[in-house]
């Protein structure tokens, strides 16, 4: 991976799960917090004083963190609003250490926070929603964040529309679509943030971090000269605060300047700088995104020991090497890097711990997924035993009651509601199999549900990344190759290095095939008609056609019924283009009310149909599935002269 600099990007952004805003004059700020403590007699204020002290130690020292909140605590007994914020700031104390258990403590502030009305309440709960979508956001994902904002934190400040803690939340909005690629977006809130900003804290560490994030957004355009811009405000800030902790950030922002301008000897310079800061202040994280900068130009440069050593030192300290999928990447790296230093045998050591890593991390992918399942099936089985049990129960105590009432009438009557009561147990007999069976039935469906949807998810989620992060990162490298080439190579050198360009143009178009092929956009943005012609243009070659006909077809069809349609053609057409070696395929498709016909022929060497019934293949398998699912029925016939499949399904069957 030679365009990690977008992975240190990446790391950095999200080093925003709470980029922490802290004072610039550090020294002063913490000295009027003790003040406080030590003068003052008001509850209220020495319990605010040690949150804040709580808030400023959590990433450099959580011991002195854990005690200032537990300072803080013992004196919020007579105070809803102090206890509300207790959470709060117990949620920022527990963030970067166990997320579940901090979000728990975000939404017991934001419940009892509900309760207060007041500006500084609603602030405080702005932050608890923001901070409770990104201890959420390994789990629900970025768009779940970003909603989370717009929908939860942001309205709640802008009734105060001058305020600062919302030209904050703008700046954290901003910095966060800038690391999904949404930079006309992220650029939008920067705007705002610094409208708000510059007018109401002119020489704020919020402002500064607005710069310092504008700055990067500018970066990953391209655009190095707004980017100065933005850092030259930033330096202006910061440059009278040189024992500030706050330089380490702005020196990666001059790091990620430099490598954007291509000035690659200024850039290590810059990274040296910041690594001081970041030592000094026990920055881990951004020391290791120091590391990994520097490790970037040490390799561009060649000089490969150099570059080595700075990943073996990053391995050491451990403390980015937490995320495994971190570490995977870095022993990618160093096995390349082995490789391009002509040391085939510890290339191959560094690709034997990748390869490890990643089955492991498969691994647990899978366990997860099964474990789900598991889960699901599990809770179906009990219920249905327990159902069974009361329809049990409750026969036998129907029986009895009719037994007491049957003595008190003559032999005559009794043998009367004996044939009568034979005859109802034997009908309920037959519903109670009915029902069992209709119970399975819905087993069944619940599981193949599960698995599809699932199946889908895991489409789409490796879909976007492979477009909005390979495919981001691939158009990032041409860039800079192109800003290089125009630098460093001489006329008659270009023709060849075009060519290589060339190549990366075609492997980012084949991994946009990839995505849409997982996850195609036409589906989602114009309906199935749209996505199967496109489907039918994307199989088409020069010794194939491929002709598309539909009829009838319903526009507003549910998105899950959509996708299992899609899904069954794409498997008959890629078995069709795989193995029939056919010159022309005619794919099909028409409704009718809830019917949907699909009829695919094609004039290859045709197969055994024994074949479908007995193949254990995944494709085969999973077309049988999605068929079952909508309750269709599919018809197969083949010969040498070609194949005919048809297969109707009910776009109902899953209402």
């Amino acid at each position: 991976m030679r365009h990690f600099s977008l992975l240190i990007f990446v790391l950095f952004s999200f080093s925003l799960q709470s980029q922490q805003i802290v004072p610039l004059n550090e020294k002063k700020y913490t000295d009027s917090l003790q003040t406080v403590i030590e003068t003052q007699s008001n509850g209220n204020s020495k319990a605010t004083a040690y949150f804040l002290l709580s808030n400023y130690y959590r990433n450099t020292d959580t011991l002195t963190s854990k005690k200032y909140l537990e300072l803080g605590k013992d004196l919020t007994k007579n105070s809803p609003f102090l206890a509300a914020k207790y959470y709060y700031y117990k949620g920022q104390y527990l963030l970067e250490k166990d997320k579940e258990k901090a979000a728990n403590a975000y939404q017991k502030a934001i419940q009892e926070l509900s309760k207060i009305k007041s500006e500084e309440s609603d602030y405080f709960q702005a932050l608890s929603w923001y901070n409770y979508g990104v201890a959420e956001k390994n789990k629900e994902g970025y768009p779940f964040l970003v909603k989370t904002i717009l929908e939860k934190a942001i309205p709640l400040l802008e009734k105060y529309p001058e305020s600062k803690k919302l030209g904050f939340l703008y700046s954290q909005l901003a910095i966060i679509l800038t690391y999904n690629a949404e930079f006309e977006k992220a650029g939008n809130y920067n705007k705002k943030a610094l409208d708000i900003l510059e007018k109401v804290a002119p020489n704020s560490s919020e402002v500064f971090f607005a710069y310092l994030n504008t700055a990067s957004n500018f970066c990953y355009q391209a655009k190095g000269d707004e980017a100065k811009k933005k850092l030259d405000k930033a330096e202006k800030i910061i440059i009278q605060y040189p024992d500030s902790s706050l330089n380490a950030s702005f020196y990666y922002g001059k790091t990620l300047y430099f490598i954007t301008k291509q000035k690659h000897d200024e850039a290590l310079i810059s990274i040296d700088k910041g690594l001081i800061y970041a030592k000094k202040f026990n920055l881990s994280l951004l020391a290791q995104m120091f590391y990994f900068n520097k490790y970037d130009i040490l390799r561009k440069q060649k000089k490969f020991g150099d570059a080595k050593a700075v990943l073996e030192n990053i391995l050491k300290e451990k403390t980015l090497m937490a995320d495994a999928n971190n570490k995977k990447s870095v022993y990618k790296q160093l096995s390349s890097l082995s490789e391009e230093m002509g040391n085939p045998t510890e290339a191959l050591t560094w690709e034997k711990n990748y390869s490890k890593l990643s089955d492991s991390l498969n691994s647990e992918n899978v366990k997860l997924e099964i474990n789900k399942l598991e889960t699901k099936f599990n809770t179906a089985e009990k219920e249905r035993k327990i159902a069974q049990k009361e329809l049990e129960i409750n026969k036998k105590n129907q029986y009895l009651w009719i037994l007491g009432l049957a003595s008190l009438f003559l032999i005559i009557l009794i043998i009367s509601i004996y044939l009568y009561n034979k005859k109802l147990a034997k009908q309920r007999e037959i519903n109670h199999q009915q029902n069992l069976k209709e119970i399975q039935q819905r087993e069944e469906l619940n599981i193949t549900k599960a698995i599809l949807e699932s199946e889908e998810r895991e489409r789409e989620r490796i879909a976007r990344d492979l477009h909005d992060g390979l495919g981001g990162m691939l158009a990032g490298i041409k860039i800079n190759f192109s800003a290089w080439s125009s630098t460093h190579l001489e006329t008659d050198q270009h023709e060849g290095f075009n060519k290589i360009l060339h190549q990366l143009d075609n492997s980012v178009n084949e991994l946009r095939h990839v995505a849409r092929n997982l996850m195609p956009e036409s589906l989602l943005n114009f309906g199935l008609e749209t996505a199967l012609n496109d489907l039918c243009e994307f199989y088409t070659r020069k010794d194939l056609e491929i002709e598309f006909q539909s009829l009838n077809i319903n526009k507003d069809l549910p998105l899950s019924i959509q996708k299992n349609i899609y899904r069954i053609i794409q498997e008959l057409l890629a078995n069709a283009v795989k193995h029939s070696e056919a010159t022309n395929i005619l794919l099909q498709c028409s409704q009718s009310d809830e019917n949907f016909m699909i009829t695919i022929e094609d004039n290859g060497k045709g197969f055994d149909e024994n074949i479908y019934k007995t193949s254990k293949s995944m494709g085969i398998r999973n077309l049988k599935n999605r068929v079952d699912y909508l309750k269709g029925k599919m018809e197969i016939n083949s010969d040498n002269e070609g194949t005919n499949i048809n297969i109707e399904l009910n776009t109902n069957a899953i209402s």
